[in-house]
């Protein structure tokens, strides 16, 4: 699924896909603005992105489907 993290004052997003589902992800960034700790997912890549919850403006959580391959018809 996609992930795409808004970061205050900043033109840029983070933007990696990730296999973990989406409610873990959604336990972990409430965790992480109630606490006002960082918020640490990582990607299907083995690379992990750490973001303070101060400086989250917004996290976009993709649908979880599988891409297709091929034509459609």
């Amino acid at each position: 699924m996609d992930i795409r993290i808004g970061i205050l004052n900043s033109p840029r997003e983070l933007s990696f896909e990730t296999s973990q589902p989406a409610a873990e992800i959604e336990k972990a960034v409430a965790a992480a603005l109630a606490d006002g700790t960082v918020l640490s997912l990582s990607d299907d890549k083995g690379k992990s992105y750490i973001v303070p919850a101060a400086a989250i403006g917004y996290v976009e959580i993709g649908t979880e489907s599988a891409r297709r391959v091929g034509f459609v018809g």
